[in-house]
């Protein structure tokens, strides 16, 4: 049954295990996260779409400044130590908010948005909403380092798209069921319940995170267990490196100025969608449950395409394409989703093109990006990629709210989609260009050398 199992996924039978692991991983972080994501986007909203924007640039600093934060702690930690830890504040953060929340609707106090809202709640839904914003890409961040830790390039076009279905689901389960029980209630409990689940799901995922590192040192199919196949530390290694390693890494590195260049459009672009979802949704709801409702219902139907285009398309896509092509893919989806948008401005189009989108980005986009990493050495990996995943992805959202803000001023779609043409075909350019920069970076595609030059950085991204 194994073998057979392998077989139909491409996978070795030595690296079923290390991917249903992994898997089961990557569900218990993204089913946790969209236990708690439309709260977060409620809470945002709840004061209206000018309150957002600013929340946004509050986002963006306090990112800059966990992101030093971050790089310094993984100096000084190894990686068996520090990605638990990482998740264990996660969960303690959300113990404190749901106290919070509690205390407030004990004493008779309303939610963010309310009728009855009270500076408590105003004060924990701000703080909620930044602080999730920025924990989320760090959580994310951290679980796609430790793949690429265990995984080689090869190995990573196999078992990332699989990988990816194990999130997709979670964050397809945590969708339906959060649209399901705030469709069920208008108790100012709520949030603290979905807090909860939140945090139960992300200590099961410490628990498979252990269990996967142990099996992984144990796997002759893993990175862990033969550090000839890739330049990875060992489970009591130390990542070593200064405090400001992940702004000189990126700094220093044309391959990780593309990375951090594709991050910042594709952040971008998630914005000008997100921000037209959320008036949508603004205006068309009054209560705090139907806001949450509203929001898990638009991730919920994105999950759902993307969950299906991951599993009878994706690896396919990822193989014969390439790791560029498919980058390239993307942009084209957000250009042309705006063209649609600006001759059909009509509420089912807005659903179905976030939808598309999002689909793209996570089923496509999400993997083929993170095998760029696995060509990165772990000590830059570690540093760099909180940077790019973090501030500069926050950067990215700045920069849309800015561009939505104008463009929204001027009242017109089509001056979005005369904005958004070079802005695509730059983008779809440096996808293919960052494609062929992985290729030459593959030790596998250098033979005739044991070591990458130059610490493992190429010269250029082109």
């Amino acid at each position: 049954m194994t073998d057979w199992a392998a077989r139909v996924l491409n996978f070795k039978r030595g690296e079923l295990r290390l991917a249903l692991l992994a898997s089961l991983f990557h569900f218990c972080v993204l089913c946790g996260y969209f236990f708690l994501r439309p709260v977060r986007d409620a809470m945002g909203v709840a004061r209206g779409m000018d309150e957002l924007r600013w929340l946004f640039a509050v986002t963006s600093v306090s990112s800059l400044i966990l992101v030093l934060l971050f790089a310094g702690v993984v100096a000084r930690m190894n990686r068996r130590r520090f990605i638990p830890a990482g998740y264990g504040f996660v969960v303690v953060c959300l113990l404190g908010f749901a106290a919070l929340l509690f205390a407030n609707a004990q004493a008779g106090g309303g939610l963010i948005g309310s009728d009855t809202e009270t500076p408590l709640a105003r004060g924990v839904g701000y703080t909620f909403y930044v602080w999730l914003s920025t924990i989320n890409l760090f959580s994310t961040s951290l679980f796609w380092a430790f793949m690429a830790d265990i995984f080689v390039v090869d190995q990573g076009k196999r078992i990332f798209p699989f990988i990816t279905v194990g999130g997709t689901l979670g964050a397809s389960v945590g969708g339906w069921t959060t649209n399901l029980i705030s469709n069920m209630t208008e108790s100012a409990y709520l949030p603290v319940g979905l807090m909860l689940t939140g945090a139960a799901l992300f200590v099961v995922a410490i628990v498979v995170m252990l269990r996967l590192d142990q099996t992984a040192v144990q796997s002759s199919d893993s990175s862990l267990a033969d550090p000839g196949r890739a330049p990875v530390t060992m489970p009591g290694q130390r990542i070593g490196g200064g405090f400001f390693d992940g702004l000189r890494a990126v700094g220093t590195s044309p391959y990780l100025v593309g990375i951090a260049l594709f991050i910042v459009f594709m952040a971008v672009s998630n914005t000008l969608i997100y921000f037209t979802q959320a008036n949508f949704i603004f205006v068309a709801t009054d209560t705090f449950s139907s806001r949450v409702g509203a929001f898990a219902l638009f991730d919920a139907l994105a999950q759902s395409l993307t969950l299906l285009t991951q599993v009878f398309i994706a690896t396919r896509v990822i193989r014969r394409l390439g790791v560029g092509w498919t980058l390239a893919i993307l942009p084209v989806v957000t250009l042309a989703g705006f063209a649609i948008l600006a001759i059909w401005p009509l509420f089912g189009v807005m659903a179905i093109f976030q939808a598309v989108h999002r689909t793209t980005r996570y089923a496509l986009s999400r993997p083929a990006r993170e095998t760029l990493f696995i060509v990165v050495p772990p000590a830059e990996r570690y540093k760099a990629k909180p940077l790019i995943d973090v501030f500069l992805y926050r950067g990215g959202d700045l920069a849309g709210v800015g561009i939505h803000a104008l463009l929204s001023a001027l009242g017109s779609l089509g001056v979005m989609v005369a904005a958004v043409t070079p802005f695509a075909a730059v983008w779809s350019a440096l996808s293919v260009a960052l494609g062929r920069a992985q290729t030459r970076r593959d030790p596998a595609n250098q033979p005739d050398s044991a070591e990458l030059p130059a610490g493992g950085r190429a010269e250029s991204v082109g």
